[in-house]
């Protein structure tokens, strides 16, 4: 397969730049935090490991989102790696009110935790980065939890899954 160099119109568009970033199948977390009007929790498809020793992970928060002050100062939060047909709880915490209700999440290490998540990362913060249009938000590891199962996968615009 050869790349072919794009139109200038093309090169241009955001549309395209994100349809080529599409290309690439993520899997898909909620971030929680507490609040000032409660727990909150937020979809991301941007979390990577960064280190193995310490263990730091890191995960992207866009500037333009509502939720952006609360999970900026969130000394402590929960990223949870979201199971096959979990989709609906994703696409609630991607947009709009994101206030967990109560007997929905349960009280560990000090942020709300997610329960039957496929992994969880009790994270505390460790730096922040502006970069471009988002936020780099790495946290350091101080519990985990793992499951076997299919991850839910984010892939050009839909929801599939992976693995199991």
């Amino acid at each position: 397969m050869t790349l072919e160099p794009l139109p200038d119109a093309l090169a241009q568009s955001s549309q395209a730049y994100r349809r080529a970033l599409g290309a690439f199948p993520t899997g898909v977390c909620v971030v929680t935090a507490d609040s000032e009007q409660g727990p909150l929790g937020i979809t991301v498809n941007s979390f990577t490991s960064v280190s193995l020793e310490p263990r730091l992970v890191l995960w992207c928060l866009d500037e333009r989102s509502a939720r952006r002050l609360t999970f900026a100062e969130a000394e402590r939060f929960n990223i949870h790696v979201l199971p096959a047909g979990f989709d609906a709880m994703s696409r609630r915490f991607a947009k709009g009110p994101c206030e967990l209700d109560e007997g929905e999440y349960v009280r560990e290490g000090g942020a709300p935790v997610l329960p039957g998540t496929l992994a969880r990362f009790n994270c505390a913060a460790h730096a922040r980065i502006d970069m471009g249009d988002h936020m780099i938000i790495v946290g350091r590891v101080e519990a985990f939890e793992v499951q076997d199962g299919a991850a839910l996968t984010f892939w050009r615009g839909g929801y599939g899954e992976t693995g199991a």
